[in-house]
């Protein structure tokens, strides 16, 4: 995946598990989802592990175009 699109897909994540969080603002939600993320966990780092996982998965079938 280039560069620009592996920008575009961790912002969308983290923007959308950051939504999914509780707390009062939004501000809140997207710094304690940022903060997840640095210690490796949260809800974009496990979207993030499962299209990993998808990817090596699929790779095998990758000729069958």
């Amino acid at each position: 995946v280039r560069s620009d699109r592996r920008t575009a897909l961790a912002h969308r994540w983290i923007i959308h598990y950051s939504k999914n969080r509780s707390g009062k603002t939004m501000a809140d939600k997207l710094a304690a989802e940022l903060i997840a993320a640095a210690g490796g966990d949260g809800g974009a780092v496990k979207k993030r592990e499962e299209t990993h996982r998808m990817a090596d998965a699929n790779k095998a079938f990758a000729h069958f175009r």
